[in-house]
């Protein structure tokens, strides 16, 4: 079977609920789009807001807070906020590239090892069996490092170590002085509801390991290949490594091991795609709602061809050379341009002329938009102004 560019882009939007907002709890909205980038406290509640039906940021503060919800170090080296019965096998498939990624680098230049991790991963968990600041953690670190070794060995354990972020707020749940807890002991993940989504089969993953080790978990990774493919197929392997950051020969290996589970599809530039089969597939002619997104919404990350959702000419423009991804308006499942909050409302930058009736849609989703921000940041994203000056001419709009 062959699939378009246009089918392509409307896959994604279906399984990532931004066809239409669904009325779904937190928990299965987020247990539906598999993750949400959290590098920014507001940006998981403003991605929910384009996603679910009714939500109130009230709910994903709760989710939180009990546990079902947590944020944590994931896919790409990245904050993120899953499910909390999805963490175990993320971390547990990241950990060959957590393993590179932090015990490598400043830590290894400190003078220390695997086996050093290895030595006091046992000692940092339990001490943040409550929550911790950086602060308090820095702190224990150089207890049994010395000084000059302290900040190299937290830089390194802090995204190594299982460990979720634990609730500070507000105005939301975190600020950006996080402090850290153990993973498991934040709170208690909530069942599936009588109305939650079937879940996809996946298969059962070993425990989140909590030594040193470069091993890859092909269980856990096979898992978070069939969770990447419910939320974001069809896609490449090099679209699922992208995604995770994660070597492609394992995820071939992965997709190997679950023939039967996953089926192919032909790509526009006649690749080789896998999805699961009798998954989701909206016609190409299926209407897309405007859109203001997020920073960082997975939809712009997760895969290797951004230009299922960028135009290439405006992948510069919105994901900036040292990581900044910007709040982006979303036209007909692409995007077209940024947005940011002002003193006199949403302005909105268009990088190609716009329809007067999407221009109306975008207004709308404004109004919208600024009622669920309330009081509590009103001004969201405004300490990353300064790219504004940095586009070129393009239809300024105040909605």
């Amino acid at each position: 079977m062959i699939i378009s560019a246009r089918e392509l882009n409307r896959a994604t939007l279906g399984r990532q609920l931004l066809l239409e907002r669904e009325p779904l709890t937190v928990a299965d909205g987020l247990r539906r789009v598999v993750a949400l980038q959290a590098q920014h406290p507001a940006s998981p509640y403003v991605a929910l807001w384009n996603r679910l039906a009714g939500f109130s940021p009230s709910e994903l503060d709760a989710a939180f807070s009990g546990g079902s919800a947590v944020k944590a170090t994931l896919m790409r080296i990245t904050l993120h906020a899953v499910h909390a019965e999805d963490y175990p096998a993320f971390r547990a498939a990241m950990q060959p590239t957590l393993y590179a990624s932090r015990l490598g680098g400043r830590f290894a230049a400190a003078g220390l090892t695997p086996s050093d991790a290895d030595a006091l991963l046992p000692g940092l968990l339990a001490f943040a069996g409550r929550p911790r600041t950086s602060a308090e953690m820095q702190a224990w670190a150089g207890e049994r490092v010395g000084a000059e070794r302290r900040d190299a060995a937290w830089w390194g354990l802090k995204g190594y170590a299982p460990l979720h972020h634990a609730p500070t707020g507000p105005p939301w749940s975190f600020g950006h002085r996080p402090s850290f807890v153990t993973a498991g002991t934040a709170g208690t993940a909530g069942a599936p509801g009588p109305d939650s989504p079937t879940p996809t089969p996946t298969p059962t993953p070993t425990p989140v390991p909590v030594h040193a080790s470069r091993a890859v978990d092909p269980y856990a990774l096979r898992t978070l290949v069939l969770r990447y493919l419910a939320g974001f197929g069809p896609a490449s392997v090099a679209d699922v490594a992208q995604f995770a950051m994660v070597q492609r020969a394992p995820v071939r290996a992965a997709l190997r091991a679950l023939d039967g589970a996953v089926e192919e599809l032909r790509g526009p530039d006649g690749g080789t795609l896998y999805d699961l089969p009798g998954a989701p597939r909206p016609p190409a002619e299926t209407p897309a709602p405007p859109r203001l997104m997020a920073m960082w919404d997975s939809i712009l990350l997760a895969y290797a061809d951004r230009g299922r959702v960028i135009p290439p000419e405006y992948r510069p423009l919105v994901i900036r050379r040292n990581g900044d991804v910007l709040p982006t308006l979303l036209v007909d499942g692409h995007v077209a341009g940024v947005w940011r909050p002002t003193e006199h409302g949403v302005e909105a930058t268009a990088f190609r002329p716009l329809p007067p009736a999407v221009w109306d849609g975008l207004a709308e989703e404004a109004r919208s938009l600024t009622a669920f921000l309330g009081d509590r940041e009103a001004a969201v994203y405004s300490r990353y102004h300064h790219w504004w000056a940095k586009f070129p001419e393009a239809e300024v709009r105040m909605l």
